[in-house]
């Protein structure tokens, strides 16, 4: 599988990214094994989590890097895995945080739980929008420099708090976030497109772009008012099922029955295809699933094709 590297990084990554929220919550550590062995088994080496995943099951999260961090060590695979954690998102004991009293202990949690000595990639989960981004960036300039995050990457940040990110590293000799983490998909453009991808070819960076399949949306799964009650998230797609969605989904039946694919492999693609994206964030619990990922990277959608889903999308 032909491997893609990080920009302004020497971490090299296949061209899926797992979204390994669902360990420790849809998927318990057995189940999540099973499908970490699948993933790697097949080429790919890039796992997404937070420090918080999943705090909505027990009120502060933890679960998901324990789990990571026990199948690392069974499996003595450490160094072939390119692993992506985060800080500042909410729990029940604490609101958002990136304060650099926060990240100083959180990162040392993560890694313990983890057990690694140091993150690839570590993100700006989510911004509080009160800590000095000053205070922000020494922090990660701290950690960096002790050699326990390899690079920074910022998630859920707002244009002006990202691009002063970049203008206060630069004055202070800080390190750089490499990369960024939209949320962003077929049936969610605007804000991705009008509002970062300016930034992200400004400041080079890399895009993983999360709930690639709009919390399953894209899957084609959900289609009648019965089908939200088919899983955890299918509430979460209601908003979805407009004339628009319905159009998103007419099309990627279209596009997936002229490549004998299916729906989620067709969205996938779509972003993979973009100049901009990287490397989807996805999940799976299941080995069906899984094909589905495994299968996106692969598929190579004509111009015909995406200027359907692009026009479907609108």
């Amino acid at each position: 599988m032909k491997k893609i590297i990080i920009k302004n990084t020497d971490l090299e990554i296949a061209p899926i990214n797992f979204g390994g929220n669902v360990f420790g919550w849809t998927l318990d550590e057995k189940q999540s094994f099973s499908i970490l062995d699948a993933f790697h088994n097949k080429g790919f080496n890039f796992i997404d989590t937070a420090d918080t995943y999943s705090w909505w099951v027990n009120g502060k999260g933890g679960q998901s890097e324990t789990i990571i961090g026990n199948w690392m060590k069974q499996r003595g695979n450490r160094n072939e895995m390119v692993i992506a954690t985060k800080v500042g998102s909410q729990t029940k004991e604490h609101g958002f945080d990136i304060s650099k009293k926060h990240i100083l202990k959180s990162v040392d949690e993560s890694l313990q739980r983890l057990q690694t000595d140091h993150i690839d990639l570590y993100y700006t989960h989510f911004d509080d929008d009160t800590t000095p981004v000053e205070e922000t960036m020494e922090a990660y300039a701290e950690i960096v420099k002790a050699g326990k995050v390899r690079y920074i990457a910022a998630s859920n940040v707002s244009p002006e708090r990202l691009r002063e990110s970049f203008d206060v590293a630069e004055k202070n000799g800080f390190p750089k976030y490499v990369a960024l983490q939209p949320h962003y998909n077929l049936v969610e453009r605007q804000k991705f497109e009008s509002e970062y991808e300016p930034l992200v070819k400004e400041f080079n960076l890399s895009v993983f772009p999360y709930w690639a399949l709009a919390a399953g949306f894209l899957t084609g799964k959900y289609r009648t008012e019965a089908d939200f009650s088919k899983s955890v998230r299918g509430e979460g797609v209601r908003k979805y099922m407009d004339d628009k969605g319905l159009a998103v989904l007419k099309a990627l039946d279209e596009v997936s029955a002229k490549h004998n694919s299916q729906p989620a492999t067709v969205a996938l693609a779509w972003l993979l295809a973009h100049p901009s994206i990287t490397a989807p964030i996805v999940s799976a619990t299941s080995q069906n699933q899984l094909q589905t990922l495994f299968d996106a990277p692969e598929l190579q959608l004509d111009a015909e094709d995406l200027q359907l889903l692009d026009t479907s999308s609108l």
